[in-house]
């Protein structure tokens, strides 16, 4: 029988994931009608979640579905060199990644050091990223956040100031962002639901 938790990710990937490319792809799936017309002769038009799995009758062997066919596709790079501008921008700019990452590690009891010590980065590449030489990827965005234990308001701060958002239509940013809402930061129960969907790629120290 599935874990509590992992049968809890599976309903909140179903009610938030939304690649519906993708989605309507799968063998079974019935597109839903979302022109409706009402009594008056007016028509409208359901919201776009109608498309979810979650409406699916059939949700549960769809999203088994799903899963069988993931591979982690997401970008595997942890940084990434800053442009001139980039550099010259960030010279007068105080919200940068490097100057509020300290600031928000301190929310979760972290500090600079204690972060980078669980991630599975070279040193050089963390000292680069924390003095602001480098900028960080996504995928290391997201595991700070994770063995950080972020808040989910303090995760989004960090990734606008490195450029990025959470993606629904990414397999990866629906899971990650169910763990950091339901507080899921047991590593064995983290990774299982990250091995749950095929995540492999983000820079997590083993044991961490």
């Amino acid at each position: 029988m599935k874990e509590t938790y992992l049968q809890a990710l599976d309903e909140f990937f179903a009610a938030h994931y939304s690649d519906y490319v993708k989605l309507a792809a799968l063998e079974g799936y019935r597109r839903p009608e979302l022109l409706t017309v009402d009594r008056d002769g007016n028509i409208s038009r359901k919201d776009s979640a109608f498309l979810r799995l979650s409406h699916q009758a059939e949700c549960e062997k769809l999203l088994e579905t799903l899963k069988a066919g993931l591979t982690d596709t997401a970008f595997a790079f942890s940084f990434r060199y800053r442009k001139f501008r980039e550099v010259w921008h960030d010279l007068s700019d105080k919200h940068t990644f490097a100057k509020m990452l300290p600031g928000i590690l301190a929310h979760a009891g972290e500090t600079t050091k204690s972060a980078g010590e669980k991630l599975s980065l070279l040193p050089e590449v963390w000292e680069g990223i924390v003095k602001g030489k480098l900028y960080p990827e996504k995928n290391t965005v997201l595991a700070i956040a994770l063995v950080c234990r972020l808040r989910p308001d303090d995760t989004n701060a960090l990734l606008t100031y490195s450029g990025f958002s959470f993606d629904l239509t990414s397999v990866r940013d629906v899971v990650v962002e169910y763990l950091l809402e339901r507080e899921l930061f047991n590593p064995e129960m983290r990774d299982k639901c990250l091995r749950e969907y095929k995540i492999e790629n983000l820079p997590i120290r083993k044991g961490a």
